[in-house]
């Protein structure tokens, strides 16, 4: 498994919930060509993604559509309790970037900071200034442009990564909400 890989699969689910939102005119595409235009990730690694994901049951397809569908409860297993030990996360230098983990919009009003620097990925184009924390995936401050839930996940994802207690807890019990999990 790569890091890609959870990228990929949060951004299947980003795309499962503007197609059910009505009041989305935009034509849904899974090809790999679209899922690469969409994620920034190539489309012969969007292809080994989805393999992979589907070969230890993250993926599974849909019996209506044919389209990838992500094993949402899996996932969300599999990002609370294992992610932060298989692609950890630091913070790293002071750079300009894209708030992320509890800086992140999703987070930041859940939370009260300590005077902390936030923790950004580093990006040119990035309006605040703090510690630099590596994305999930290279192009995540890519696929992120256009979509909210996308950025909202791997933010979640981040808090996670990180490992604060307080945040990591907070952003596991959002993280289940955005994914459509409920309470086992």
């Amino acid at each position: 498994m790569k890091s890609q890989d959870i990228g990929l699969l949060l951004k299947l689910v980003s795309l499962e919930e503007q197609e059910t939102q009505s009041s989305n005119d935009r034509e849904i595409s899974y090809t790999a060509r679209a899922l690469e235009q969409e994620t920034g990730i190539s489309k012969s690694q969007v292809n080994l993604s989805i393999n992979r994901c589907y070969d230890i049951g993250l993926l599974k397809k849909d019996r209506r559509s044919g389209v990838p569908r992500v094993n949402v409860r899996a996932l969300e297993e599999f990002i609370c309790y294992g992610l932060k030990y298989v692609f950890p996360a630091k913070a790293g230098v002071l750079t300009r970037g894209i708030p992320t983990a509890f800086a992140a919009p999703i987070l930041s009003d859940k939370l009260m900071s300590a005077g902390d620097l936030p923790l950004v990925w580093p990006d040119a184009k990035g309006s605040t200034k703090g510690l630099s924390i590596e994305p999930l995936f290279k192009s995540a401050t890519t696929a992120i442009q256009n979509d909210p839930k996308l950025y909202a996940l791997l933010a979640l994802v981040d808090a996670i990564r990180v490992g604060h207690p307080r945040e990591a807890n907070l952003a596991k019990q959002l993280l289940k909400e955005q994914l459509g999990v409920s309470p086992a």
